[in-house]
């Protein structure tokens, strides 16, 4: 890109040029850095805010089965049933009406 000695002086003029004097390229450059530091500070809290949304989903506890209604809506008589055979004895029911 810049090869010579020459090329290298002809960008320092421009740049001497363009910013006034060399008191202002530290000064320039100085806000440069900051300016680039506060960017990637505002990335950070961007990309941590996503990660935040992301991770906290909220959850949705389930209902629980009320075996014991089901049944008797099916005609199954619930009284001195556990719940597993109320399942079993609902999905019985509930195959037998498909066939």
């Amino acid at each position: 890109m810049l090869d010579s000695p020459i090329e290298w002086l002809i960008v320092i003029a421009v740049i001497l040029i363009l910013f006034g004097s060399a008191r202002r390229i530290p000064e320039f450059a100085r806000n440069l850095g900051r300016a680039t530091g506060e960017f990637k500070r505002g990335q950070m809290e961007l990309q941590n805010e996503i990660k935040k949304a992301m991770s906290t989903t909220p959850t949705v506890e389930p209902k629980p089965i009320d075996y014991e209604k089901i049944a008797t809506e099916l005609g199954i008589d619930p009284s001195n049933k556990s719940r597993e055979q109320l399942a079993a004895e609902i999905a019985d029911k509930i195959k037998a009406s498909n066939q």
